[in-house]
């Protein structure tokens, strides 16, 4: 069973930033696609930024220009690098990797801005 840890969400004021670590159990080479979603408070799960096996990357558009996503083979991590975070980007964010037909997901973790 592939386990997904999360962590790096915290609270933090209008303008400042946070990067999200998902560090994986197995090989993140395994992954056809990684990504990170966000869900915030009453509303539905969303696709934040995701990275293909050959290193593609695609955004949601409330978060270009400010968000990266990006990896570390050897520490089998996957990175979220959020800069000047906004109130409407409180969420619990998970991160998830698809293997195969399967996806696994990590427990999430909790950001919260402050206007």
């Amino acid at each position: 069973q592939v386990q997904l840890v999360e962590s790096g969400g915290g609270f933090v004021e209008f303008g400042g930033s946070l990067r999200l670590s998902c560090t994986a159990s197995t090989s993140i080479f395994n992954f056809k696609v990684a990504g990170w979603y966000r869900q915030p408070p009453g509303k539905e799960r969303e696709l934040v930024a995701s990275i293909t096996a050959g290193g593609s990357t695609d955004y949601a558009n409330s978060v270009k220009g400010r968000f990266t996503i990006s990896r570390n083979m050897g520490r089998n991590t996957i990175y979220l690098q959020m800069n000047s975070l906004k109130p409407e980007d409180t969420a619990v964010y998970y991160c998830s990797g698809a293997q195969g037909v399967v996806v696994y997901w990590g427990q999430g973790t909790q950001v919260t801005v402050s206007s």
